[in-house]
C-alpha cells in the first residue's frame, strides 16, 4: 500500500492549495447532502455526515453553505436529487479502477466517464469486473510526527481500528467503516491530527508500477477525479515513492 499512501498525502497536499476550489466545493456540497438525505442532518447520528462535514470545513467552506447542503439533504430547502452510482474499469498495466459518482444523470456521467477512459489508455467494464478486487474500509492516514508507532497503534486498537502501516512519513489505520468516526475521534482526544479520515476501497493484490505505466495510470485517474460527479477513485497500483513523487509533480 505505499503508492496508496504516498498519493494520499500528494493529493491531501494539493487539495489544500487546490485552485480549482469551486468544484472542490461542489464535490463536498454533493457528499453532505447525500449523507444527510440519507441518515438525516444530525452528526451524532450520523457518522458520514460529520466526516463529509470535517472534510469541507478542512477545505475552508463557510459554515452557511454547510448548512444549506445540510438543508436540502433534509428536505427543507428544494435542492437536486443525486443517484449514487460506481463505475468499475480497467487503466493501463491492467490496474483495476473502481470510480464513485454522484449524479443528477447518469446517462451523461456514464457517456463522460467511458470517453475519459478511452483516452487515457483504459476501458470501461461490466459491473462486478473489478469489484471483487476491492473491501470497503475505514482509512486513517496520520503524519508520523503526531507520535510513536505504538502511541498510535494503542489509541487506534482500543478505538477499534484492525490493522496499522507504518510508511516512510505516515501510519496508515484500517478499520471497519462504521468504526471509521469512533477511530478519528479517539484520536482526536489524544490531540493526534489525521491527514485523511474517510471511507476507501482496499484491494486485496497490488499491480506495481514503473515510471511510464505509473504516469499513464496517475494521468487517467486525475482526470476522472476533475470530472464533475466523480466523488471518488480507488485503483489497485502501488508505485515506488520516489517514482510516485516525480509523477505527481509532472502532472501537477
Amino acid at each position: 500500500m505505499s503508492g496508496h499512501s504516498k498519493w494520499a498525502t500528494i493529493k491531501h497536499k494539493k487539495g489544500a492549495a487546490d485552485a480549482k476550489r469551486g468544484k472542490i466545493f461542489t464535490k463536498l456540497i454533493r457528499e453532505i447532502t447525500v449523507a444527510a438525505k440519507d441518515k438525516g442532518g444530525n452528526i451524532d447520528t450520523n457518522p458520514a455526515l460529520r466526516t463529509a462535514i470535517d472534510r469541507a470545513k478542512e477545505a475552508n467552506m463557510p459554515k452557511d453553505n454547510i448548512d444549506k447542503a445540510i438543508k436540502k439533504g433534509t428536505g427543507e430547502l428544494p435542492g437536486v436529487v443525486y443517484e449514487s452510482c460506481m463505475f468499475e474499469g480497467y487503466g493501463p498495466a491492467g490496474v483495476a479502477i473502481m470510480v464513485e459518482v454522484l449524479t443528477d444523470n447518469k446517462n451523461r456521467t456514464t457517456a463522460e466517464i467511458r470517453n475519459i477512459f478511452s483516452k487515457r489508455s483504459g476501458n470501461m467494464a461490466g459491473s462486478g469486473s473489478v469489484g471483487w478486487i476491492f473491501t470497503p474500509k475505514g482509512y486513517l492516514l496520520v503524519d508520523k510526527s503526531q507520535g510513536s508507532e505504538d502511541d498510535i497503534f494503542a489509541i487506534s486498537v482500543d478505538a477499534g481500528a484492525e490493522d496499522l502501516k507504518t510508511g516512510a512519513e505516515n501510519y496508515e489505520i484500517f478499520c471497519d467503516p462504521k468504526d471509521l468516526d469512533k477511530v478519528k475521534q479517539a484520536l482526536i482526544a489524544k490531540n493526534v491530527k489525521c491527514e485523511s479520515a474517510e471511507i476507501t476501497q482496499i484491494p486485496s493484490n497490488t499491480i506495481k508500477l514503473g515510471a511510464q505505466e505509473g504516469k499513464q495510470v496517475l494521468s487517467l485517474i486525475e482526470a476522472l477525479e476533475d470530472q464533475d460527479d466523480v466523488q471518488k477513485v480507488h485503483a489497485n497500483f502501488d508505485i515506488p515513492d520516489d517514482i510516485m513523487e516525480k509523477i505527481a509533480q509532472e502532472i501537477e
